[in-house]
C-alpha cells in the first residue's frame, strides 16, 4: 500500500515556477487559498484529502500547461468534474483541476450521425436538453444527471437506471482526446496504435488475452478496475471505451465525441409487487426478454422513508407486497408497448402488477425511487455513508446476493436500505458505519473486506457504476487474480510511470480506511463543545444537488450559487467549509475568514432544508455561526438596526406622529443616505416606510374585525360563522410597515365562514434576531410570544400568520430554539397560513378566469410551510398561474445589506424578473412575502399583491 503523500510549499513553488515558464497566463487560474483547499478537500465520499492547490482552467491549453508543469515538479494531479464522486475518485493531496468551471461547451451536435462533441465539463442534463429538439439523448443517466459532467461520467464509466436500455458511458463514447502526464494529447479512436504508448498497450493486451477474456467483461456492470475487455481484438481495441472507468489515473479527457440515442416516443411504467425485495430480484431474468429500458428495485423501507419525509401523499398506491420493481418499457408503437407490458406482467411472477401509462402517475412512482435514494442516508438512527455503495452481480444471482448481503449487515451490526438497478444486478446501499468511533475505520475496513469477498463469491464487482476510487481500489485483489492486478500496474506504467495522476486510486492504492473525514474530526474541540452542530454539518455528503438548476422544477436551493456559480456559494461548499472548521486543522474557529466568505452570500432562504437530499439547513447553521462568532463582541451595524427592526418599529409607533416625521426625514437626500449608512443598507435600495397612524393591529381590533367579518358574510353567506373562531397574528412587518392590507385577510377568512379576531397583543417571533444570529434575544422573543399564542392553541383556536417567514419560525426555528417548552409543539401545530385555513374550510375561491397570476412563493413558504394549498386555490380560481421557482433575492435583510446588492439582483434575474417580463404588464404579480414584494417593487417597478388582497378584490 502506498504511503500518504505530503505535498509541501516547496513543491508548490516549483510547480508555480514551471507553470510560469510554460504558460504565464495559466497562473491566474490557480488558487491555493485556505478557502479553495477547504472547498475541494472532499467529494461525495467519506474521504477528506486537503489539496495543495486548486486550478480552474479556462481552456484546454491551460489544462495542458497545468499538467505539464505539475509533471515537471512532481506535483500529484486529480481531475474533477462536479465533485459528486461517491468513492473518493475526485480528491487528492496535490493539484485538483476543476474541469467543470469553464470547460462546458457543446462544440457540435450532429443529428445525422447522432453524435456530439463536448468539453469534459458539459453537464449531462445540458447535453440532454441540446439533443431534445432532435429526439436524441445521451443514454446513461446517473441520479446526479442535473450536475454530473460528461468528463466525470467517462472517468468512472457512469451508468444510471436507463443504461439497461441505452448502454453505459463506455458504450457511448466514439473518440476522446486524452491529455497524458507528459503534457501531450493522444487522440483515442478504436483500433488506433499510431502512438508508441498505444502500440505498447496493444501489445500488452495481446500478450494477456487469456486473463482478459476470462476475468473481464463477464457482465455489464463489472466496472471495478480497468475495463480491459475493450482491448481484446474481438472488441476492436476500443480505446475510447477502455478509457472509461480509468478515473483520471491514465490521463485527463479534454474533449470527447459521444454517441446520442433516440428515445422512443411511447412508454409505460410497470409496477410489480413481490413479498420481499429479494424475491423481486429473483424475478429479474424473467423481465429482461421484454427489453426494459430501466428496471429499479426497492422495498418497504425506502417507501416508508419517503412517506415519513414527504407525507403519505408522496407515495401513490402500490401493488400488493413489500418489495417492488418499477420497469420502464419504450417503443415506437404504443399498442406494441402496451402489449409487451401486459405480457411481461404475466411472466413476472409478481403478487400484483400495474401498467401505468399516465405520465404524471408514472412520474410519481419514479419519484419514490429518486426521493428514497437521497433520504436513505439520513433516515437511520445514525448517519449512513457511501463506501460499499454500488456493488453489482450478474442479474441471475441478484436475489441470492441480496439475502447474503443483508445477512452480512446483521453479522457486522450495521444497517442499510438496499435498492438499485436490478435489471443489471447493481445494488446501492448507504450504511451506518461508526466512522466517528475510535475504531471506526477498522470496523469499516472489516465490513468492506467481507463484502468484497461476498460479491466475488457471487461473480460480481465491487463497483457497478461509481468506480473504485479510494473506497474500493484496495479491495480489487478480492475480485481479480494477481495476474490481473499486475496488468493494471503495467497499464499505469505505460501512461503515467511517475504516478502523478490520481495517485492512490486503482494502482498502488491507499488503504480503504485512510483519510476518513468523519473520523478525523471526532476529537476536535468543536466536535466536543458543539456535537450537534458537528453532526449536522457532516450530513452533507457532497452529492451536489445544490449546484443543479433546481428552480426550473420549483426548487429554491441554492439561489446564490445560481447567481455566481462559485463553489463557495453553494450549500455543499458552505457545508464543506463548516466541516473543515469542525475539523480545526485547516479552518480555525467561528470567526475564521474562510467561514465568513462562505456564509457571506447565504440568503438564509431555507431552500436547502427542503431540497437538500441529506437534510442540510444552512440558514440554521449560519445563525449558529453568527451567534458564536459575535458572542460578547461588537456586531455589524446591520445587526443592531435591521436585527432589532421590530424594536425600532415599536418605538416609532409609540410616539404619535413620529412615523410621519421619520418617513419624511428619510426622504431627504442627505438624511436618507446617512440613514442607509447607519443601517448598513446599500445606497441603491429604497427604504421602506413606516405605517402612519400606529400599528395595523390597533386599527383592526376584535370589535372592528368582527364587524368587518359580519359585513362580508352578509354578502355571501349570511351572518353565521360555521367554521368557527380563528385568530389572526399580526407580525412586526405586517404591523408596522406600509405594505399590508389586514382588512383583506379578515374579509377572505370571513367569507370562508370563519370568525376572525385580530390579536392586539405585541407578538414578535424574533425572526430578525434569528437571521442575525442573536439567538438569546430570539429565545426571549419566542417565549414572550408563547405566552400570547399558546393559550389560543391549547384552546384549539387556529392561528393565522400573515408573513410567511414569521409563520415559518414556529414550524422550524422555534422548535430548535425553545423546543424544551412543550407549548412550542402545540403552537407549531396550530399556526397556519391563510390558504391552509381556506382549504380546510372547503372554500371555493372567486373566479379569476382571464387573469394571469405570476406567483412568487416566499422561500420559507415554499420550503417549510409548503405552497400547495396556495397553488390549489389559485388553480381552482381559473387563473392562468405561473409559479416562480427559486428565490426573489431580497431575503429579509440580505438584499439590502452593503455588499449583497449585485447578488440580490442576479438572483432576481434568474427566475422572478424574467417571469414578470414574460407574463407582460397585464399580469398580476402575487407575493405574500414582504421581501418578495419589496424586490418586485424595487427592481420591476410593479406592486405585488398578497393572496388575501387578490381574493378579497374579487369577492362579490
Amino acid at each position: 500500500m502506498s504511503a500518504p503523500t505530503t505535498v509541501g510549499t516547496g513543491l508548490l513553488d516549483d510547480f508555480r515556477a514551471a507553470l510560469s515558464r510554460t504558460d504565464s497566463r495559466a497562473v491566474d487560474c490557480l488558487d491555493d487559498s485556505t478557502l479553495a483547499r477547504a472547498l475541494y478537500s472532499s467529494d461525495a465520499s467519506i474521504y477528506r484529502v486537503v489539496p495543495r492547490a486548486v486550478a480552474h482552467p479556462r481552456s484546454v491549453e491551460e489544462v495542458a500547461a497545468l499538467v505539464s508543469a505539475a509533471a515537471q515538479a512532481g506535483l500529484p494531479i486529480t481531475g474533477r468534474g462536479a465533485g459528486t464522486s461517491c468513492a473518493g475518485n475526485a480528491v487528492g493531496e496535490g493539484l485538483v483541476i476543476d474541469l467543470a468551471a469553464h470547460l462546458h461547451t457543446i462544440h457540435s451536435l450532429d443529428p445525422e450521425t447522432r453524435t456530439a462533441v463536448v468539453d469534459p465539463g458539459v453537464v449531462q442534463s445540458a447535453l440532454q436538453a441540446a439533443g431534445k429538439p432532435y429526439g436524441l439523448r445521451f443514454g446513461p443517466d446517473p441520479s446526479t444527471s442535473t450536475r454530473c459532467t460528461i468528463g466525470g461520467m467517462i472517468g468512472n464509466n457512469a451508468c444510471g437506471p436507463r443504461a439497461l436500455g441505452y448502454g453505459r458511458t463506455c458504450d457511448n463514447v466514439v473518440d476522446a482526446d486524452l491529455l497524458t502526464a507528459a503534457g501531450t494529447t493522444l487522440r483515442l479512436a478504436a483500433g488506433s496504435t499510431d502512438d508508441p504508448r498505444l502500440s505498447h498497450l496493444h501489445d500488452l493486451a495481446t500478450a494477456n488475452l487469456g486473463v482478459i477474456r476470462t476475468e473481464f467483461g463477464t457482465f455489464s456492470r463489472q466496472v471495478s478496475g480497468y475495463q480491459m475487455e475493450h482491448l481484446a481484438p474481438e472488441n476492436g481495441f476500443n480505446l475510447p471505451a477502455f478509457i472509461c472507468g480509468t478515473e483520471g489515473t491514465l490521463g485527463l479527457v479534454t474533449r470527447a465525441t459521444v454517441r446520442l440515442v433516440a428515445d422512443p416516443p411511447h412508454g409505460v411504467t410497470v409496477a410489480l409487487g413481490y413479498p420481499t425485495m429479494a424475491e423481486a430480484a429473483d424475478a429479474v431474468t424473467a423481465l429482461l426478454p421484454f427489453h426494459p429500458v430501466a428496471c429499479e428495485g426497492m422495498d418497504r423501507r425506502i417507501v416508508d422513508v419517503v412517506a415519513r419525509a414527504k407525507g403519505p401523499s408522496a407515495v401513490p398506491d402500490l401493488p400488493r407486497g413489500d418489495g417492488w420493481m418499477f420497469v420502464e418499457l419504450r417503443g415506437d408503437d404504443a399498442a406494441e408497448v402496451a402489449s409487451r407490458a401486459e405480457q411481461m406482467t404475466a411472466a413476472s411472477g409478481c403478487l400484483e402488477g400495474r401498467v401505468v401509462s399516465d405520465p404524471k402517475e408514472a412520474s410519481a412512482l419514479w419519484q419514490i425511487r429518486s426521493d428514497g435514494a437521497g433520504l436513505a442516508g439520513v433516515s437511520l438512527e445514525k448517519l449512513a455513508w457511501a463506501g460499499w455503495e454500488d456493488a453489482a452481480v450478474p442479474p441471475a444471482g441478484l436475489g441470492a446476493y441480496l439475502r447474503d448481503f443483508e445477512a452480512l449487515l446483521v453479522e457486522h451490526g450495521l444497517h442499510g436500505m438496499p435498492y438499485g438497478h436490478f435489471g443489471e444486478g447493481c445494488v446501492h446501499c448507504r450504511i451506518d458505519y461508526p466512522l466517528d468511533a475510535d475504531d471506526g475505520p477498522e470496523q469499516y475496513r472489516a465490513f468492506v473486506e467481507d463484502a468484497a469477498a461476498l460479491v466475488a463469491r457471487h461473480g460480481g464487482s465491487a463497483s457497478g457504476e461509481h468506480g473504485d476510487g479510494r473506497a474500493r481500489s484496495a479491495l480489487l485483489p478480492a475480485i481479480y487474480s494477481p495476474a490481473a492486478i499486475s496488468l493494471f500496474g503495467q497499464v499505469k506504467d505505460i501512461f503515467d510511470p511517475a504516478n502523478i495522476l490520481n495517485p492512490g486510486v486503482l494502482v498502488d492504492p491507499r488503504p480503504v480506511e485512510a483519510d476518513i473525514r468523519m473520523h478525523a474530526a471526532r476529537r476536535s474541540p468543536l466536535t466536543r463543545s458543539h456535537p450537534r452542530f458537528a453532526h449536522d454539518v457532516h450530513q452533507c455528503t457532497g452529492v451536489g444537488k445544490c449546484i443543479a438548476e433546481n428552480s426550473a422544477n420549483g426548487g429554491v436551493m441554492c439561489p446564490s450559487w445560481q447567481a455566481t456559480h462559485d463553489e463557495k456559494d453553494s450549500t455543499r461548499g458552505r457545508a464543506k467549509v463548516l466541516q473543515e472548521m469542525v475539523n480545526g486543522t485547516l479552518v480555525h474557529g467561528w470567526d475564521s475568514p474562510e467561514v465568513a466568505r462562505a456564509l457571506d452570500l447565504c440568503l438564509a432562504c431555507k431552500g436547502c432544508a427542503r431540497d437538500c437530499p441529506t437534510g442540510i439547513d444552512m440558514a440554521t447553521y449560519r445563525s449558529r455561526v453568527f451567534h458564536e462568532k459575535y458572542c460578547g463582541r461588537p456586531r455589524p451595524r446591520s445587526h443592531y438596526v435591521m436585527g432589532w427592526l421590530p424594536r425600532w418599529e415599536r418605538l416609532i409607533a409609540a410616539v404619535p406622529g413620529l412615523a410621519r416625521v421619520t418617513n419624511a426625514a428619510l426622504g431627504v437626500p442627505g438624511i436618507k443616505h446617512l440613514g442607509r449608512w447607519v443601517a448598513g443598507v446599500d445606497q441603491r435600495r429604497p427604504l421602506p416606510t413606516f405605517r402612519v397612524g400606529g400599528a395595523a393591529r390597533k386599527g383592526m381590533d376584535a370589535e372592528h374585525s368582527t364587524t368587518a367579518a359580519e359585513a362580508v358574510r352578509a354578502g355571501r353567506r349570511g351572518t353565521d360563522a360555521p367554521a368557527g373562531r380563528v385568530a389572526i397574528w399580526v407580525d412586526s412587518f405586517s404591523d408596522m410597515l406600509e405594505d399590508c392590507d389586514l382588512g383583506a385577510v379578515v374579509a377572505v377568512l370571513a367569507d370562508a365562514g370563519y370568525r376572525p379576531e385580530v390579536l392586539t397583543d405585541d407578538v414578535c417571533c424574533g425572526l430578525t434576531w434569528i437571521t442575525t444570529g442573536q439567538l438569546d434575544g430570539a429565545r426571549k422573543k419566542l417565549r414572550a410570544a408563547l405566552d400570547v399564542l399558546a393559550p389560543l392553541a391549547e384552546a384549539g383556536i387556529p392561528i393565522v400568520g400573515l408573513e410567511p417567514s414569521c409563520t415559518t419560525v414556529w414550524r422550524s426555528d422555534a422548535l430548535e430554539l425553545i423546543g424544551d417548552d412543550p407549548r412550542t409543539q402545540t403552537v407549531a401545530k396550530n399556526v397556519h397560513t391563510m390558504a391552509e385555513m381556506l382549504e380546510a374550510a372547503g372554500w371555493t375561491p372567486p373566479s379569476l378566469a382571464g387573469h394571469t397570476v405570476v406567483a412568487q412563493p416566499h422561500c420559507h413558504h415554499a420550503s417549510i410551510l409548503g405552497f400547495g394549498p396556495d397553488q390549489r386555490l389559485l388553480e381552482a380560481s381559473g387563473a392562468d398561474v405561473v409559479t416562480v421557482g427559486g428565490c426573489c433575492g431580497y431575503a429579509g435583510n440580505f438584499g439590502v445589506e452593503i455588499g449583497h446588492y449585485e447578488t440580490s439582483v442576479a438572483v432576481a434575474e434568474h427566475d422572478l424578473l424574467p417571469a414578470i417580463e414574460q407574463a407582460g404588464p397585464g399580469a398580476i404579480v402575487l407575493a405574500d412575502g414582504f421581501s418578495c414584494r419589496r424586490q418586485t417593487s424595487d427592481l420591476a417597478g410593479r406592486r405585488a399583491l398578497t393572496l388575501a388582497e387578490l381574493l378579497a378584490a374579487h369577492i362579490s
